[in-house]
């Protein structure tokens, strides 16, 4: 299984378990040890490794031990604390993890109760534990968008000073997504304000105040409902246009549409240009790269043996923030592998070279 796969897989089995897990050993052994091994990649029965019960004495704190040390090089890199499944994460739980930041040359703290895993870093003071997450990991409804985050910090892509660099965006992106939820949920009055100041010349009186937050409330849910059925639209004809490509030969499909000017919309861009020819490197073992063809779409950078449509190699989906790779079975079916970079496309060798021996 890939990445996405493991995670959605240990997301599901903490789903099934967490209601039947009463301690906290009970939690480190059937959720988080998995998440260790599973997702992140470390082999938790190997001390050069993981670390249980890791001691590091604090100043007057002697003999105190965190859950788990996660080592690379020799050196700790990740802390984690672990409380059991179903029990509130607060500020407390993270008071070990504080002292032990400041003592070790780890600059990644980790506190979870198998469900949910919050990282910290030392984004506002060198060498010292910041107070609130960068990155927040809900195992019962995974977001899309941390998951290339949470790639980042697996032992094969672990790198700790592209980790920190990444954390200072993160940690802001998520607060100000956390005070746009809160202010859709219970608009504030200054917010209110700003609002109703774009809109209405008039004095803010009392009675205006009353007036503008209720339309205030109405208009964020509509823009929220709008949103989403807007997503759900294109998703939708996004999965009927990919079922066309993968199964019929159309007279005249998007990217031929492209070549001769009838549609606009389609912007070939750089990147899926450099992943073009990434593939064709990969795909010389196997086939003439000249058989090696391409046609830009909308939805996706489609890949083609022979220019036929019939014969889809891959489809590279840059265009949104996460970046997919679909490659298909035998019976075209696609399944999409996130990547972090056009680079990424390299650890799919097997697959592309297989997707090539389908029609050979």
């Amino acid at each position: 299984m890939d990445f996405i796969e493991r995670l959605q897989a240990l997301s599901k089995k903490v789903g099934q378990l967490s209601d039947s897990i009463e301690t906290e050993e009970a939690t480190k052994t059937a959720l988080v040890m998995p998440f260790l091994h599973n997702v992140l990649g470390y082999d938790i029965f190997d001390p050069s490794e993981v670390i249980p019960e890791f001691t590091a004495d604090t100043g007057t704190k002697k003999g105190e031990k965190v859950d788990y040390a996660l080592m690379k090089d020799g050196d700790v890199q990740i802390l984690i604390e672990c409380k059991k499944v179903n029990e509130a994460l607060s500020p407390k739980h993270s008071s070990q993890l504080y002292r032990y930041f400041s003592v070790t040359n780890a600059r990644i703290a980790v506190l979870t109760n198998g469900c949910e895993y919050q990282f910290f870093t030392d984004l506002d003071a060198p060498n010292k534990m910041d107070d609130k997450p960068f990155l927040i990991l809900d195992m019962s409804e995974v977001d899309e968008h941390v998951v290339p985050e949470l790639k980042k910090l697996t032992k094969t892509s672990f790198d700790v000073d592209s980790v920190v660099d990444a954390a200072g965006e993160l940690k802001y992106l998520n607060q100000i997504k956390k005070v746009l939820a809160e202010q859709f949920q219970d608009p504030e009055e200054d917010f209110v304000k700003l609002l109703t100041a774009r809109v209405y010349d008039g004095m803010q009186t009392a009675k205006v105040k009353a007036q503008f937050t209720e339309i205030t409330k109405k208009a964020l849910k509509q823009f929220l409902n709008d949103s989403i059925n807007a997503r759900l639209k294109y998703a939708i004809g996004s999965e009927e246009r990919e079922a066309r490509g993968a199964n019929e030969q159309p007279e005249q499909d998007e990217s031929s549409a492209e070549a001769d000017g009838s549609n606009p919309k389609i912007v070939t861009t750089e990147e899926e240009l450099d992943g073009y020819n990434v593939v064709k490197a990969i795909l010389r073992e196997r086939v003439d790269v000249s058989r090696v063809a391409h046609r830009d779409t909308q939805s996706y950078f489609g890949i083609l043996l022979d220019d036929n449509n019939r014969k889809p190699l891959c489809r590279l989906h840059f265009n949104g923030r996460q970046k997919y790779v679909g490659i298909f079975d035998s019976n075209k079916k696609e399944t999409k592998t996130p990547i972090d970079s056009v680079d990424d496309l390299f650890q799919l060798a097997g697959e592309l070279k297989a997707s090539v021996d389908l029609y050979e």
